[in-house]
């Protein structure tokens, strides 16, 4: 199997959670590599089984909240037939950042198979189960 994480990332919170992503990936036996939404590898893209997008949450402490940069991951390329999972970093509140990411990239043609909320002073613990739940999902 073969998984992408792209991530939207500002001050390295998001970057890091993809990062501790890609490694679980690898330990589990996929090959797996991360890239930001402005240096997307397309070739990658085209090869994976599973794509995994992440952001921050952008917005007010208590309301407003959304996926950063979301005209930048609308942008993304088509993902028509492959398995996506969705996740947001966060300090205090994710409002629906969630159902709005997944949302885009239900746009962006994927088949949508979750998401996840991590916090981002737990980023590594996060991601590895997030990285655990989603393949318990898909075929690896």
């Amino acid at each position: 199997m073969n998984a992408v994480v792209i991530y939207e990332s500002l001050t390295g919170n998001t970057e890091k959670a993809a990062g501790f992503m890609v490694d679980e990936l690898v330990s589990q036996g996929v090959s797996a590599i991360a890239c930001s939404t402005t240096m997307v590898n397309y070739q990658a893209l085209a090869d994976a089984d599973l794509v995994i997008v992440g952001s921050w949450t952008d917005g007010l402490f208590l309301f407003g909240q959304k996926p950063a940069n979301a005209g930048r991951l609308s942008q993304l390329p088509f993902l028509t037939g492959k398995k996506a999972a969705v996740f947001c970093t966060y300090a205090i509140e994710t409002g629906k950042t969630l159902e709005k990411l997944e949302d885009i990239i239900r746009d962006r043609g994927a088949d949508v198979i979750g998401g996840m909320a991590i916090r981002r002073n737990k980023l590594q613990e996060g991601s590895i189960e997030f990285v655990s739940r989603v393949l318990g999902v898909v075929s690896v």
